[in-house]
């Protein structure tokens, strides 16, 4: 088997990631789904509540931001006998380093299942 350095081949994989998870709308939903026209990427990027369409807009605006890939990636892992899985919001392509954002509101940062998610 040959070694290779990977440099950054799988950031540009992520780059032309399709989103990991597909829309659900129904008649009265809670959350407001959409897409958003990037500058950025020159295409649509999808979000899920009005609170990520305010983090992408903020990331579309930022001049460090290269790239922008909704729903990017599958993490999964078994921890303590438990298969655990998350699928970050946005992963945003920078000059210096990948940056994995993911958009909670506030008041839900104290449930524990987000703070496991997020440690």
């Amino acid at each position: 088997m040959e070694d290779r350095d990977w440099g950054t081949a799988p950031v540009e994989l992520l780059q032309s990631a399709h989103p990991w998870r597909t829309f659900r709308w129904y008649r009265g939903q809670k959350h407001y789904s959409g897409t958003y026209w990037s500058a950025t990427m020159r295409d649509h990027v999808i979000y899920e509540s009005r609170l990520e369409l305010s983090r992408l807009l903020f990331a579309d605006f930022d001049p460090s931001v290269r790239g922008i890939v909704a729903q990017p990636f599958l993490l999964k892992t078994v921890l303590e006998g438990k298969v655990r899985r998350h699928i970050p919001d946005y992963l945003l392509l920078t000059g210096q380093v990948p940056v994995v954002v993911d958009v909670k509101p506030l008041h839900r940062l104290s449930k524990p299942e987000v703070t496991f998610a997020f440690d």
